[in-house]
């Protein structure tokens, strides 16, 4: 006889238990053919007493070890309890992810009566369960982890079957119930709780941390202005047909972000169904030759630096000579302007010409001081770094100057401008909402005098220069369209038909320094032409008229008022000089 054998009973019980029990039973035998029916009943009740506590032990056994033990799960596993994050909500409170209690759906082969019921059953209720999945649990020969974020509804359904083997465990799922919309800002996290981008991210330990005590995590964000950002970059995405674009919408003392689209977008409810290009934030992680809205920094540099005025003038007659290099303006006005009508113009001669007025040094201790030489600071992961150019020589500058030869994050563009735009103070951007009335600072990396002067030329710009169709009744609009080309490896040049179309806008202009103001950008990556803009692609026909109407749209969100003395542009009849232009 084997050890088993010998320890074990034919019934699968403890030799020794069967044992004590004969025992037991031959005393009560040996009680009544005494005649001691006393003895015979406290036996009795002795043996019952016995089994209820051995009961009572095995239970108490199965619970600790339940308690102890419970998280152990065959299989994949699904997100514990313990790793629940904070609601986060939008500046007004407004939901933008939440954890909801779902159910993970266990099976345990050993259990199940009729394999074929079982199997009929679930994939009828379950559309999601992988056939393969549930064969694979079926054949096995211990409880495992079958399908998971089951909701309440579902789970109710499963176990009205009634199905012997099939068992549930509570688990969270985080929940983004606007889907694709604000996506790149939110982020999301994984099954097992841990933020992988935008806020679900940066804001990691925070959201852990606010879990436990029930508060939200509010972001920069307003619901109102993030979703008439996307609602026109949309519509300029539909017409123009780019393979990618971007939206951003910042408040210039405070530095928060607002409002932040990039197309393609995602749904975070469903990040394994889209692939790393619609994950991509391209405001944050993607870097870009602006083209012509650089010019606003140079023009800026030139006037902090003391080198020219508004009223300082540049021969753009001629093609510029510098080295080896021949800088031109297309369909040129060929004449002496001043500085308003070099940034009116896009002048790429006059812009080059003043930038060699500032120099190779202070052009690069004024980028550094603008940001652009470094990743956005803001609170995003995902943030890029910028290609700058190696050596700041005379021709670097010339490049840089109109947007050529460096490439920045969208976030970066947005931070400089802010500074130019703000009195001068370079503040870092955050997803973070501030309290109402909150100063924020930073290094002064310009005059407040600039700031001013720049606010006046910009708004000049879609008064009576390449910004018009970005003008709106009302609202004191200044902007700065761009058109960067991109370089082609295998032309080994600038692809004139692969553009970087945008347009960076202020409002308002009007006011002191001090004033409430906001920054817009929109942005579009190999944009077509489409009908409606003559055949162009440029940013003053495919990003300004967008960026006009997010401004006419959100400023009653933002409480800048119309006023009645601020009128509307002079339509654009024919093609303006940069919107016909490169290197804009």
């Amino acid at each position: 006889m084997s050890l088993s054998q010998n320890t074990f009973g034919r019934s699968g019980l403890p030799r020794w238990l069967i044992e004590r029990v004969w025992g037991l039973e031959h005393a009560f035998e040996r009680a009544r053919a005494s005649g001691k029916a006393e003895d015979d009943t406290r036996l009795r009740i002795f043996f019952v007493l016995a089994l209820f506590s051995l009961g009572f032990m095995t239970l108490a056994i199965g619970a600790t070890r339940a308690a102890l033990f419970s998280d152990a799960r065959g299989g994949m596993a699904a997100g514990p309890l313990g790793a629940s994050r904070a609601d986060l909500v939008d500046r007004n409170g407004m939901l933008l992810a939440a954890d909801l209690l779902h159910y993970g759906l266990y099976i345990d082969p050993r259990e199940i009566w009729d394999q074929d019921e079982t199997r009929r059953g679930l994939l009828k209720l379950l559309p999601n369960l992988e056939s393969e999945r549930l064969e694979r649990a079926l054949r096995g020969n211990r409880r495992i982890f079958v399908l998971g974020a089951l909701t309440p509804q579902e789970r109710n359904r499963v176990h009205e079957l009634g199905l012997p083997g099939i068992s549930f465990e509570p688990e969270q799922r985080r929940v983004y119930p606007l889907g694709t919309s604000a996506a790149h800002i939110v982020g999301f996290s994984d099954a097992g709780g841990e933020g992988i981008s935008g806020a679900e991210a940066a804001f990691n330990d925070d959201i852990r941390a606010a879990a436990r005590g029930g508060n939200p995590v509010p972001l920069s964000i307003d619901l109102r202005v993030q979703g008439a950002l996307e609602d026109e970059l949309y519509k300029a995405v539909a017409e123009f047909k780019p393979k990618g674009a971007v939206g951003l919408v910042t408040d210039v003392h405070t530095g928060e972000i607002l409002g932040m689209a990039s197309w393609p977008a995602f749904d975070p409810n469903k990040p394994g169904k889209a692939g790393v290009y619609a994950q991509t934030n391209r405001a944050a992680a993607t870097v870009y030759e602006m083209g012509s809205t650089f010019k606003g920094f140079t023009v800026a540099i030139g006037l902090d630096a003391g080198v020219a005025t508004p009223e300082s003038t540049f021969d753009a007659r001629n093609p510029y000579k510098l080295g080896y290099r021949t800088i031109t303006d297309y369909h040129a006005a060929r004449k002496i302007l001043t500085l308003v009508e070099v940034f009116q113009h896009s002048s790429n001669i006059g812009t080059a010409k003043l930038a060699e007025s500032v120099g190779p040094q202070r052009m690069e201790r004024y980028f550094d001081g603008l940001g652009l030489t470094k990743p956005a600071k803001v609170e995003l992961v995902e943030t890029a770094r910028p290609l700058t150019p190696k050596v700041w020589n005379e021709d670097a500058v010339a490049s840089t100057s109109f947007g050529h030869g460096i490439n920045v994050t969208p976030l970066a563009l947005a931070r400089a401008y802010g500074a130019v735009l703000n009195g001068g103070k370079l503040i870092p951007l955050t997803i973070h909402r501030l309290e109402p009335g909150a100063k924020v600072d930073g290094p002064r990396v310009m005059s407040e005098r600039t700031s001013l002067q720049m606010l006046s030329i910009m708004r000049a710009n879609v008064t009576g220069g390449s910004g018009k169709s970005a003008n709106i009744t009302g609202l004191s609009v200044g902007g700065k369209t761009g058109t960067g080309e991109k370089y082609d490896p295998a032309i080994r040049g600038y692809n004139h038909g692969r553009q970087v179309s945008s347009f960076a806008a202020v409002f308002p202009t009007t006011g002191g320094a001090d004033t409430k103001r906001y920054f817009v950008l929109v942005l579009l990556d190999e944009p077509h032409a489409s009908a409606n803009s003559a055949g162009y692609s440029t940013g003053g026909w495919v990003a300004a008229p967008a960026a006009g109407r997010v401004i006419e749209r959100i400023a009653p969100f933002l409480n800048v008022k119309r006023r009645a003395d601020i009128g509307q542009a002079i339509p654009v009849e024919q093609p303006t000089v940069e919107e016909m232009g490169e290197g804009q």
